[in-house]
């Protein structure tokens, strides 16, 4: 409610932008921001901009484009100006040789009539300050002409990037025309060559499944002979396990009683922190509206700085045309005196010529006059030029600061939420090798349980690493508390849940089995079996163990068949089996 769609003529490549523009009063768009989503933005007809993630633009700072479309205006007014620049050229060229031909003629007339010297003298001096005064015009209109030209052919540049970035784009958008098609017949034929690939994968896992069972039947049985009676050993140290489970039992009842109280504690917490956030926000907005108004009244300041400065110079114009007819009367004066002393051998007032003041008088407020200029200087006929200059730094010095704490504020922005999806993330992939690694561990051990913590902060990103274990008949302690063997199998289980939780291609075991005895050797071979056929993962092993050899696939070797004499050989067992079975 209160917002008026954008409309304007744009091609078909920004319309879908264009709808996402709503025009609002300047009163009403404060209120409204907080109901953009992304991608919307608002605007006002003086220029303003509300955008959906914060970004607010205000008269006065201006972007890029704003200020192609103003020196573009500019550009267009100091051309419809030339004309009239060049005719007061024109006027103040044939002002300045009329009054040339006027100061030939009063000299003429002075030689006939000395009389009529003193008149046709005040008629010469106005007539040259005439010229001056267009003089400065003329060169002022040219100075403005060539910047004008300056201009329009930085324009010019600028039409003809915007028209190459827009050939491009419209190439770029006829390329994409044809990419759904294809992304949809290349995500058929990805799915066709996945299935294929899982249907190879469950043959040959069930292949070699059935050959592996019928070669592992015998010695199987001797294994379950001695696991029965390993089995026997721990039943009898069972019992001092419960007793263990039951203390803990009744220490995690009494711990469970201390924690009842603490989810009403957090929740007030998190209102109190909810209050204070929107508290926060508040403070941000009026924050902004101050600023912005700070800035108008610069505005302000700096406008009436210019007015001042240019009635200042002004003013200064005008106490230096005094100035200089003061010297001149007063040089007209001395050779009025040199001429009376020459022709009448007196001076003026001896001749009865009664001056308007007393010399003396003049001479002091003569004296004042020349201090007073003294003091302020000479003319600086650039302060025009140079305030315009001043002024426009200011205004981009403004400008860049404001943009620069807009991008200050949108990076800080843009790094909290990178830290929020961080840590979700972060936690949805823990929670799932956390779930992995349990169900791994069981299945390597044959029982016990194992988790994974975050450790020594709150936060995780921070937070480090532990690693808890039970292997079966023992209770939960660290990794490092764990015996060799029982720390391979662990880690092994945690390899293990991070490729369950995220795949790769490959994966090299230098060594993993040295530590483990057979029994658990054998489970380690099962567990390979079963990543092997759930995952596309090939795993490569190093390891001397004749067990693990006996379990693989391919095996990879360096025999010396002479002494010196190195050579590589690799054995099929799948087909060695095949042989076999043919015989």
């Amino acid at each position: 409610a209160g917002v008026e769609p954008l409309h304007c003529a744009a091609p078909l490549e920004l319309h879908r932008r264009i709808a996402q523009i709503g025009v609002v009063d300047a009163d009403a768009a404060p209120a409204l921001t907080a109901q953009l989503l992304p991608g919307q933005r608002l605007v006002t007809r003086d220029g303003r901009l509300w955008r959906w993630d914060g970004f607010r633009a205000i008269s006065g700072q201006g972007v890029a484009t704003a200020e192609r479309l103003t020196q573009r205006n500019r550009a267009a007014a100091l051309a419809a100006k030339i004309p009239g620049a060049e005719t007061a050229v024109a006027a103040a060229a044939a002002v300045l040789t009329a009054v040339e031909a006027a100061a030939r003629g009063a000299a003429d007339d002075e030689r006939a009539a000395r009389l009529a010297r003193a008149a046709a003298d005040r008629v010469l001096d106005t007539a040259r300050s005439a010229a001056g005064a267009a003089s400065a015009e003329a060169g002022r209109a040219a100075d403005r002409r060539e910047a004008g030209d300056a201009a329009i052919a930085r324009l010019h540049d600028d039409a003809a990037g915007f028209a190459r970035e827009a050939d491009a784009a419209r190439a770029a958008a006829a390329e994409v025309i044809g990419l759904p098609a294809l992304a949809a017949a290349v995500a058929i034929v990805r799915t066709a060559a996945e299935a294929a690939r899982g249907y190879l994968a469950r043959a040959q896992s069930a292949h070699a499944t059935l050959v592996r069972d019928r070669a592992a039947a015998a010695s199987r049985s001797a294994t379950i002979a001695a696991e029965r009676s390993a089995w026997t050993r721990r039943a009898a140290a069972s019992t001092t396990q419960i007793a263990e489970l039951d203390r803990r039992a009744a220490a995690n009842t009494t711990e469970t009683g201390t924690l009842a109280d603490r989810p009403g504690a957090i929740a007030s917490e998190q209102s109190a922190l909810a209050s204070r956030s929107h508290a926060a926000d508040a403070a941000r907005v009026s924050a902004a509206d101050a600023l912005a108004g700070a800035e108008a009244a610069l505005h302000a300041l700096d406008r009436d700085a210019r007015a001042v400065a240019e009635v200042l110079a002004a003013a200064r114009e005008a106490r230096a045309r005094a100035a200089a007819d003061f010297d001149h009367a007063d040089a007209r004066r001395g050779e009025i005196e040199a001429l009376c002393g020459e022709r009448f051998g007196t001076s003026p007032p001896m001749l009865g010529i009664e001056t308007p003041r007393d010399p003396a008088d003049l001479a002091r407020e003569f004296d004042v006059l020349t201090a007073e200029r003294e003091r302020i200087g000479p003319v600086n006929l650039r302060a025009d030029l140079e305030l315009a200059e001043l002024a426009a730094a200011s205004a981009g010095s403004a400008s860049e600061r404001a943009e620069l704490d807009t991008a200050v504020a949108r990076l800080r922005g843009s790094i909290g939420a990178l830290n929020r999806e961080g840590r979700v993330r972060l936690l949805a992939a823990f929670a799932a090798v956390d779930g992995h690694f349990r169900d791994l561990f069981s299945t390597l051990f044959a029982g016990g349980v194992a988790h994974l913590d975050l450790v020594e902060s709150d936060d995780p990103l921070e937070a480090g690493l532990e690693i808890m274990a039970q292997p079966p008949g023992k209770k939960l302690q660290s990794l490092t508390l764990l015996s060799g063997g029982e720390q391979a199998l662990t880690a092994t289980a945690l390899i293990f849940a991070l490729f369950l939780t995220n795949p790769a291609p490959i994966c090299v075991l230098d060594e993993v089995d040295a530590p483990l005895d057979d029994a658990n050797v054998e489970r380690f071979c099962d567990l390979l079996d079963r990543m092997a056929a759930t995952t596309a993962t090939r795993f490569l092993i190093v390891t001397h163990n004749a067990v693990t050899m006996s379990r693989m696939h391919r095996l990879y070797g360096v025999t010396m068949a002479e002494p010196g004499v190195s050579q590589l050989v690799s054995v099929d067992l799948r087909a060695a089996e095949h042989l076999l079975a043919a015989e």
